[in-house]
């Protein structure tokens, strides 16, 4: 990450603004994150930072959703937002010339959002519409969610960004209001400016805007832990799905929840991701999709800049007349030579620049790096450990990688979920009920 160019500062009332200068075009990308997200939410109120999200376009008391619109559009820029586990993200582009208007929009929904009951009922409908599309109507996507509260049982990440249907329905006027009194605020917020921007004059605007919101108290934010080692656990679900699906989970850190200590197994987990799953000549795919036929797909995550504990997950489709326990034992044996069999050099060379490769061309454009800018401030990562981060890498050796499989790929910290077709007879598996989130 270049380095060149950043400003940080914080004002009087706890809000923290990061400028990044790119003057390669006459653009200006303003990006304000909370730190809030769905693992923050109270047991039974699932989705309502996402909910909550769609509030903020519905207007204030001094500017109405239409104008907002309106001068989004008139002045030539684009808008949006997103949630997730972790924080709420608003965001404009404007020419450079009109990044006081998006400080002056923010700011005011910073503070002055106004609920009316009319539309929080539209929107309420339009959130449980969009779980129904996204989750209800997805075999895949049902089955997923399944497998993670098996997978993350103690941990608020083990349930969806946009929460239980029934859980959503529950979500009242009063519970959004008091959400959003509770956690937007400057003091509750990082800033990022990224474009064509002056540092010494932004700053003077931001503060114009921003600077005389009064901070609040903020409560604490829960942990996102997940105990691993908890056994063995096999699970099967029956969907409409057309072929048989394979998802494996082994509980793991990231970089925030290893701590100082751990923080090269993290890394080492990132590099064995890239190992089994970094292209063609990778592991999984050169070895049982190509070279023993034995699935049609298969896929690895591995988040390591994540604020909590996470799983080192695993995806596959097997090839007809291969059975999803079949498909499970293969890939456990490539990931038992992980642990024991020789790393070869272009392997590790090359997860390393994948790694590197990968960052880069994220923040190429301005969104993304206001994007990676926001996202770690929002978890509690300085962004300046993307610069530290090649010279991180290059202290993981292949000792490291195999020992970091050893410590946490193993079937004692493995979940398994088998989606069956519903006409499927294939049923191996102890099918316990799935634990109640968080």
């Amino acid at each position: 990450m270049d380095l060149s160019g950043r400003h940080e500062y914080q004002l009087e009332n706890g809000l923290k603004l990061i400028i990044k200068e790119d003057h390669r075009a006459p653009v200006v990308m303003t990006q304000i994150w909370y730190k809030v997200g769905s693992t923050d939410e109270p047991i039974d109120k699932g989705g309502m930072s996402h909910l909550l999200e769609h509030m903020m376009f519905k207007g204030t008391e001094r500017v109405s959703s239409d104008d907002f619109e309106r001068l989004i559009a008139k002045f030539g820029g684009t808008n949006n937002a997103f949630t997730s586990y972790d924080y709420t993200g608003y965001y404009e582009l404007f020419p450079a010339n009109y990044m006081p208007l998006a400080l002056e929009l923010e700011a005011d929904r910073m503070m002055n959002l106004h609920f009316d009951a009319a539309s929080f009922a539209k929107e309420h409908q339009v959130v449980m519409e969009e779980r129904r599309q996204r989750t209800d109507d997805s075999p895949l996507a049902k089955a997923y969610e399944s497998f993670r509260l098996h997978a993350l049982p103690d941990s608020p990440k083990g349930e969806s960004v946009i929460g239980p249907m029934s859980e959503l329905e529950s979500i009242t006027l009063a519970d959004l209001q008091s959400w959003y009194d509770t956690w937007y605020a400057p003091n509750n917020a990082t800033l990022v400016i990224v474009g064509d921007v002056d540092p010494t004059a932004t700053l003077a605007e931001v503060k114009r805007y921003f600077g005389s919101l009064p901070k609040r108290a903020l409560p604490t934010r829960p942990s996102v832990r997940q105990d691993g080692f908890r056994g063995y656990k096999r699970l099967s679900e029956r969907q409409a799905v057309q072929v048989p699906v394979l998802m494996m989970g082994y509980n793991v850190p990231s970089l925030v929840t290893a701590g100082t200590d751990g923080k090269k197994q993290a890394y080492a987990l990132s590099l064995a991701q890239d190992v089994l799953d970094g292209g063609l000549s990778a592991r999984l795919e050169q070895r049982l999709v190509r070279e023993q036929g034995l699935l049609t797909t298969v896929g690895t995550s591995y988040d390591l800049l994540d604020r909590g504990d996470g799983l080192f997950f695993i995806q596959a489709t097997p090839r007809e007349g291969v059975s999803v326990q079949e498909a499970e034992t293969a890939i456990q044996a490539q990931i038992d030579k992980l642990s024991t069999d020789p790393i070869g050099d272009d392997e590790i060379t090359r997860a390393k620049t994948n790694t590197i490769t990968g960052l880069v061309y994220a923040q190429d454009s301005m969104e993304g790096q206001a994007r990676m800018i926001g996202s770690l401030q929002s978890i509690g990562l300085d962004d300046r450990i993307l610069a530290r981060l090649p010279a991180e890498l290059d202290t993981v050796t292949t000792k490291d990688i195999q020992a970091a499989a050893r410590q946490y790929l193993v079937k004692d910290n493995l979940t398994v979920m088998y989606v069956l077709p519903e006409a499927d007879a294939e049923d191996q598996d102890d099918n316990t009920p799935a634990p109640a989130a968080r």
